[in-house]
């Protein structure tokens, strides 16, 4: 526990460091260091590793977006063309190395390079979302992830009994999915009202109906990518996906959910919203 906890505070440390610094290229660069190691570990997980080539090609894309997106050009003007590049140069490279692997995991290594970035490009464009409230949506997202994972461990600790997917993740009950994702629209709300009460830079009116819908929502969503990620554990026989975080496994376990909140989460704040000034 000891162990865990550290290393929460020092990951807690260092993302405070990076909202920061939010402002600046810090966060693209963050952003691009977090993408190339789930994609490490995903790559580690499925046995692609020794594809060298291709693994490095792949790493390069995930690397380089995030910083692209530094350049406030549009998704047609600057990532599109550069994703077609890319597409073109790792099939072109096939072609002289298709005896080095199959078709269907070069697929693979190709998806999982959109698995990781698109989610995780969808962070820094919650913070461009909005000048004065970017850097809360990215909170908000993250927040959106983990607390209902947390409150899951807690009320399926005291009261779980039924499983919920005892194949893929024997530990989840249905009691513990139902408090978690309720407990995360409670607590988001009280979160949006700490706020906008206390730190919010100018008077915000807090819609807490719409907090709560998308903190049930995201729960739901947050649980079914914990789910994704221990299934693909399962099938590929490892405990967790890295050892760079001890007490939790590698930065893939601890963003699993992230990857399927985030990009929700910013469709919600573009087309519903939760302030309104």
């Amino acid at each position: 526990m000891a162990t865990r906890l550290i290393s929460s505070g020092i990951g807690i440390a260092i993302g405070i460091l990076v909202m920061v610094l939010s402002d600046t290229i810090v966060l693209n660069l963050a952003v691009s260091v977090v993408c190339v190691m789930m994609l490490h570990e995903l790559f580690h997980a499925e046995g692609c590793s020794r594809h060298k080539t291709f693994v490095y090609m792949c790493y390069g894309l995930v690397a380089v977006i995030p910083i692209l997106l530094y350049s406030k050009l549009t998704y047609l003007e600057l990532i599109f063309p550069v994703c077609m590049i890319f597409v073109f140069l790792i099939f072109t490279v096939y072609i002289f190395k298709h005896k080095e692997l199959n078709i269907d995991r070069l697929i693979f290594m190709i998806g999982c390079c959109g698995f990781v970035s698109f989610p995780m490009c969808c962070m820094i464009s919650l913070k461009n979302l909005d000048a004065q409230l970017g850097t809360i949506y990215m909170v908000i997202a993250l927040c959106s992830a983990w607390l209902a994972d947390s409150g899951a461990y807690f009320v399926g600790t005291f009261c779980g009994k039924h499983k919920l997917c005892p194949e893929i993740s024997p530990k989840k009950t249905v009691e513990g999915f139902i408090g978690g994702v309720l407990s995360n629209g409670i607590l988001l709300c009280i979160f949006a009202l700490v706020y906008s009460r206390f730190f919010a830079p100018m008077d915000l009116t807090v819609n807490y109906v719409s907090v709560f819908i998308m903190g049930v929502v995201t729960g739901i969503i947050g649980t079914i990518g914990d789910l994704t990620a221990s299934l693909i554990k399962r099938q590929c026989n490892i405990k967790d996906f890295g050892k760079i975080m001890p007490g939790h496994g590698g930065v893939l376990d601890r963003f699993d959910s992230v990857l399927f909140v985030v990009p929700f989460v910013y469709l919600y704040l573009n087309y519903i919203g939760i302030f309104t000034r």
